[in-house]
């Protein structure tokens, strides 16, 4: 979708997402030290304001100028510092090796575009800082829910893994998720993985 189409969804409802941040994410970054967090593809900003609550230095970037807005209002309200900025990844070329926690959490991106963000998202990876990557499965095409239906904006874990080298690969699996009203799960990927020290 285009950033217009992006625009019109986040104005069109007072959340578009949950509040809540991923779960999937909660459970990645437990036991994690605080320290500069980098949250690309932030929307309205529910993962970067969780973190940012946690003692987190969170930057947070999206194209949806929109859901940037609703971030930074999100952020005010609970009463959190969050660096906030309208960007696309195509462009944006995050502070190499300045980031201990980089996040890329249901980015609908052509496969040559996720390339180049993994790219630049794991050049942003100081040395021990970990990456966390969950979208929408290529599985989820055929056997989930929900989700795109354009199999350029699907991965499986062992895609993503392929456009990560030098770092070490803690977690490359399908995750299941249950979506109301839907008696499947929709299927996503996860990976997590770290720049060696």
């Amino acid at each position: 979708m285009k950033r217009e189409d992006w625009n019109r969804r986040y104005a069109g409802v007072d959340s578009l997402w949950s509040a809540k941040p991923n779960r999937f994410l909660v459970a990645e970054v437990e036991g994690l030290e605080p320290g500069r967090a980098l949250d690309l593809a932030c929307g309205e900003g529910q993962n970067a304001v969780w973190l940012a609550s946690l003692g987190w230095d969170v930057s947070a970037v999206d194209y949806a100028d929109v859901a940037v807005a609703k971030g930074i209002e999100r952020a005010a309200r609970a009463g959190v510092a969050v660096d906030f900025q309208v960007g696309d990844l195509l462009d944006y070329v995050p502070e190499a090796r300045s980031f201990d926690l980089v996040l890329i959490l249901y980015l609908h991106i052509s496969s040559d575009g996720l390339r180049l963000v993994l790219e630049r998202a794991t050049e942003a990876l100081a040395p021990g800082g970990t990456l966390v990557l969950v979208g929408h499965d290529l599985l989820n095409l055929t056997e989930g829910v929900g989700g795109p239906s354009d199999r350029d904006l699907l991965f499986t874990p062992d895609e993503v893994v392929a456009e990560l080298p030098g770092l070490e690969i803690e977690k490359a699996e399908r995750l299941l998720r249950d979506v109301d009203g839907h008696d499947r799960p929709a299927i996503d990927a996860l990976v997590r993985a770290r720049r060696p020290t």
